[in-house]
Order: structure tokens, then sequence, then C-alpha cells
């Protein structure tokens, strides 16, 4: 399962696609949302050589649960996580199954990681106290717990959502996640 980490990590922490934000809720009052992006992930672990990967993900984020889906570059399904209060769960493509009460504790189980899967929905959105931002109030920077996110936009609204995000973790991670298309209830 360790070789999934790039995929994984991709998925849990994600281009040129452009696509405009109507019907979308304003960013504050979104609460759900699902997203279709691109990802491409690079880890750098201190003793080995950096490992370079890339896939398209699916997440549905509701009522306080998420469903990732995962898939190479070519959309053959790698791996489908399904975190809820309860527990979490990851399905790999061989049809293993992994299990824990806790999301964080089974992706760095899985991994080898400490990544931060409970708090990468409000990261997402731009929402912390730490969050730095812009002239038009759109998140732009985000540090928190040894992560920097950075935001880009391709709508110039003040109520848009992020189009891309960087996120890094000192040398060791740097996912780039391009978002094609956000939808939200």
């Amino acid at each position: 399962m360790r070789h999934l980490l790039p995929l994984l990590v991709g998925a849990l922490l994600a281009g040129c696609a452009s696509l405009p934000q109507e019907g979308l809720l304003p960013r504050d009052q979104v609460s759900a949302f699902s997203i279709e992006a691109r990802f491409a992930l690079r880890v750098t672990p201190s003793d080995q050589p950096a490992q370079s990967s890339s896939g398209r993900l699916s997440w549905e984020h509701k009522n306080d649960a998420d469903r990732i889906l995962l898939a190479n570059p070519l959309g053959y399904g790698v791996a489908e996580i399904d975190v809820s209060r309860e527990q979490a769960r990851l399905r790999s493509a061989d049809g293993r199954i992994r299990q824990s009460a806790d999301a964080d504790a089974l992706i760095a189980e899985v991994t080898g990681q400490a990544l931060p899967v409970s708090r990468l929905p409000a990261w997402l959105l731009g929402r912390s106290l730490a969050v730095r931002r812009d002239e038009q109030g759109r998140p732009q920077q985000l540090h928190a717990d040894g992560w920097q996110i950075d935001y880009t936009y391709d709508d110039s609204g003040a109520d848009a959502l992020p189009s891309a995000l960087t996120l890094r973790r000192a040398e060791e991670i740097e996912l780039r996640l391009r978002i094609e298309e956000w939808k939200t209830p």
C-alpha cells in the first residue's frame, strides 16, 4: 500500500482549465461541496529520492463526511476514501480495505506520512484565523500546522472559490491541486 503514497497524499491535501463560477454559493456560505480536480504531487523523503505523481480526484464533502475517489492520469481508479465522524475507510484498487476511527491516523498508517486529512475541507475554503487575505478579502495564503497553502483564483469576484491550491510542508511535500469544477448545493 505504500506505493499509493503519492496518489493518496494528492487526494488528501490536488491544470489549466477555467470554468465560470455561476450558480455557486458565496465562499463564506459553502458548507457542502464537490470538486473535480487534477493534482501533481512531489514527496521528498529525507532518506530517499523524490517521488512524483499526478492524477485526478473527485471529492464530495457534505454533512461533515468526505468521499474521495482517486484515479491515475488515464482515469483508472486507484483508491476510494470515505471519512465520517465515526470512521475512515480506504479501499484500494486491488480491493484491500483499511479502516480506523481516525482519518489522520489511517492515512499515516497507509502512507507513512502525517497528513491533516480532517482539516482539508476548511483549508480548501480558506477557513482559518491564520489566513492572509488579498485586497478583495479572498484567502491568499494560509500557514497552519507546518503547512503553507497558497490560493489562486480564475474569477475576479470577491466571493470566488479557488481554482488552484499549492500545499507545502517544508521541503517534504508539495501538492498542486487544479480545481476544474466546483459544485455547491
